[in-house]
């Protein structure tokens, strides 16, 4: 917080791409929530499920005695994955299966939680009853979340080293590639990683966005699903922030025509209400989880929350009725193209534009090379005073992001690019 009271702002309400403050100021926001606000904030046609299931039934007993709704969302999940991904993709992927097994089915199958990290925690659970193996391979710069078990696959030191003496342990991390050399050795890494230890799954983000909105080389998710194939081990990505349409496609890793065994989603699942959710494969997630004979041996009290599951549905209508997807698409390229000029422009500082989709960032970097971190915070806090959100992203803070609702419009996008363009100019 800023003594002269100038940061944070309090938010008191939010409709589209715009939200105000206490004092009733109002700013475009460029963050989208977190990435949470994917068909705009306080969407009405969600926002009116929302209503009517509180009204009906706010609450039902998980994994008990459950509600329809949960299944109807079920269903549609392993819809947008699984189900389209083989349709999509018009492969039968050949995984190693245990002999009891019979072929992996088309579906997907769905653990519900409440927040990102729990949907991680979920999908590492499943890989360890999945294959025996205790061993997680994760990324420099991932991150997957702050719970436990989630923190043993986050790569950031200042999350980690307060609780280390509590962390399991299990975590293994690689540099995140950004290049095609980089995947040669990765690879080299990963085998080494294989035959030391024992390894069940591989967890990674298609796209780092809290890592610095960090875009692999072409081919990183098909080394990493080749890797996992040959060895026995379960391909987990989070998509937390890059589903559902963040990237101009329902989910990042459609770029790559990579079937993951697991994905984790959550933030824009349900346009603002706390759900997430681990999807995996049916034939996976029927050898991980055996059926249960009493106590399920993981749940909680609010799993599929009935409010969520119907938030979440409405919002995919949304989603697919405002052509969302496309539309990120479209603008997203416009989006990269316009950073880049920025990025050749003469300024106090370096920078370096990338960016897929409605994802995108601005790196600063001082000339001595360092990051621009209190350049970088400068500017988001001026431009915050012009009724600009944005936040920064990566380990140093230095990379102005580019997350806003998918609803934004390119005159909208303009002026905040405006107003950047200004504010770096002015940079001493």
């Amino acid at each position: 917080m800023e003594a002269d009271g100038s940061w944070p702002i309090v938010w008191a309400r939010a409709r589209g791409v715009n939200v105000w403050d206490v004092e009733g100021r109002k700013y475009l926001d460029l963050t989208a929530a977190f990435g949470v606000a994917a068909a705009g904030h306080a969407n009405l046609r969600v926002v009116r499920a929302g209503q009517r299931q509180m009204a009906a039934l706010p609450h039902a007993m998980g994994d008990v005695h459950p509600h329809p709704l949960k299944a109807r969302l079920a269903r549609e999940l392993s819809r947008l994955t699984f189900e389209r991904w083989h349709k999509l993709y018009n492969v039968s992927i050949n995984y190693q299966l245990h002999p009891h097994e019979r072929a992996p089915e088309q579906q997907g199958k769905t653990i519900f939680c409440n927040s990102g990290f729990e949907a991680v925690e979920a999908a590492l659970k499943t890989a360890m009853l999945a294959t025996g193996k205790r061993g997680v391979i994760a990324f420099e710069g991932g991150y997957h979340g702050l719970g436990y078990g989630a923190l043993n696959a986050t790569h950031r030191e200042q999350f980690r080293a307060p609780f280390r003496s509590q962390l399991g342990g299990f975590g293994h991390f690689l540099p995140f590639p950004d290049g095609t050399e980089k995947l040669r050795n990765l690879k080299t890494a990963m085998e080494k990683l294989f035959r030391r230890t024992p390894i069940g799954a591989v967890l990674v983000e298609p796209i780092q966005a809290r890592g610095g909105i960090r875009v692999p080389p072409t081919g990183f998710l098909q080394l990493l699903r080749q890797v996992c194939d040959q060895h026995g081990a379960l391909l987990i990505l989070d998509e937390i922030y890059t589903g559902f349409g963040r990237t101009g496609k329902w989910f990042a890793c459609e770029h790559s025509h990579v079937m993951p065994d697991l994905i984790c989603l959550g933030k824009a699942l349900t346009g603002g209400f706390p759900l997430s959710a681990c999807v995996g494969r049916a034939a996976v997630m029927d050898r991980a989880w055996p059926p249960s004979n009493g106590e399920a041996i993981h749940t909680s009290t609010f799993l599929g929350h009935p409010v969520g599951c119907a938030m979440a549905l409405a919002n995919f209508e949304e989603i697919r009725r405002l052509k969302l997807i496309p539309h990120s698409a479209r603008l997203g390229k416009w989006l990269v193209a316009e950073l880049l000029q920025v990025q050749r422009s003469k300024l106090k500082v370096t920078c370096r534009a990338r960016g897929v989709g409605l994802m995108a960032g601005l790196e600063l970097l001082r000339p001595d090379g360092s990051p621009g971190t209190a350049e970088t915070l400068g500017v988001i806090k001026r431009l915050l005073h012009r009724g600009f959100v944005f936040l920064p992203e990566g380990e140093h803070g230095n990379i102005i992001g580019f997350t806003p609702p998918l609803t934004v419009t390119r005159e909208q996008l303009t002026r905040a690019l405006v107003a950047l363009r200004e504010e770096l100019a002015a940079l001493q």
